[in-house]
């Protein structure tokens, strides 16, 4: 991932990358789970998409949609997919860009579906002229945005009860991971980094509603109070010191090589509580700014590094 402005991490969620080659091999996740759906239950609608038979060459130009397909066991379908979904790792990587999609490159590989996460350049609108099915898939607002994307993609795939099953357990580890939270007389607060620049995400955001499964306050919710900056204010220096966080999770360890002794050398930061109680987390970006079924992950590195200061 590239070092991410605001306007870049939007568009990232936007795309699919909260903010980013070759045939795809045999996995565990491309075998049918007993009794899934077959190709005896198309024709399907999902919106307006109306897919008359199973697709068996699927682009994906959204890491998120990327990863869904793959959990849902769809992974052998998909046939080419963009240059930033590299999860999982038998992806067939190409170089079609979800940020800058070209309706002729991908239309060179022959998909009968394409899911996208942003109609840039109306895409949706030049591949469905060259009689290409496209699913839209937007950056999710909630987990039931989620949810229900991943079972438009099992229901459009022919997957739709392994998709049921994916969204059970995601529904389930996340109520494990959240029924039995420390009762606090105050809550902890956070500060969430997309990158040094100090860009966070407010509480209205997909990721922001993930620390709130946790119980976390986010100390960003004041400097976009009125949703102008679309739920990704900049912070400064002094708001954040000021603030004092509790923690700091960073989701901008690979992209821009942030850790917990680049934070603490930052001008003022030593003193934050987050720098001298060592609570500052280290994320990985990618699960960070996506909305697949790897959320669980996130959840549970916020839970499991909250859950070690004392209620």
């Amino acid at each position: 991932m590239s070092r991410r402005t605001p306007r870049l991490f939007a568009a990232a969620l936007a795309v699919g990358a909260l903010l980013l080659g070759g045939c795809a091999e045999k996995t565990s996740n491309d075998t049918p789970a007993a009794g899934g759906s077959s190709a005896a239950a198309f024709p399907v609608t999902v919106g307006k998409l109306t897919l008359d038979k199973r697709p068996e060459k699927i682009v994906s130009l959204s890491p998120s949609a990327t990863e869904m397909l793959f959990a849902i066991g769809a992974g052998k379908q998909v046939t080419a997919v963009d240059d930033n979904s590299n999860y999982p790792a038998e992806a067939p990587k190409s170089d079609l860009s979800g940020f800058q999609p070209n309706a002729e490159a991908i239309a060179g590989k022959s998909p009968d579906l394409v899911v996208l996460s942003n109609d840039t350049n109306k895409i949706v609108d030049q591949l469905t002229t060259l009689k290409i099915p496209v699913l839209l898939t937007p950056a999710a607002a909630t987990l039931d945005d989620t949810y229900q994307q991943i079972t438009d993609l099992g229901k459009l795939t022919g997957h739709q009860a392994e998709a049921d099953v994916v969204t059970k357990k995601m529904k389930d580890d996340i109520a494990a991971l959240t029924k039995d939270l420390p009762q606090r007389a105050k809550k902890l607060t956070y500060y969430h980094e997309l990158g040094p620049e100090l860009y966070s995400a407010t509480s209205k955001t997909f990721i922001g509603s993930i620390y709130a499964l946790a119980g976390l306050e986010n100390i960003a919710d004041p400097a976009d109070a009125d949703g102008k900056n679309g739920g990704y204010p900049q912070l400064s220096q002094e708001v954040i010191v000021k603030a004092n966080p509790d923690f700091v999770f960073l989701a901008d360890t690979k992209c821009c090589k942030q850790n917990a002794d680049t934070v603490k050398a930052r001008s003022g930061w030593a003193g934050v509580a987050a720098v001298k109680n060592n609570q500052v987390v280290a994320l990985d970006d990618d699960i960070a700014s996506r909305w697949g079924p790897r959320v669980v992950d996130l959840l549970k590195a916020i839970v499991d590094a909250t859950a070690k200061v004392p209620a």
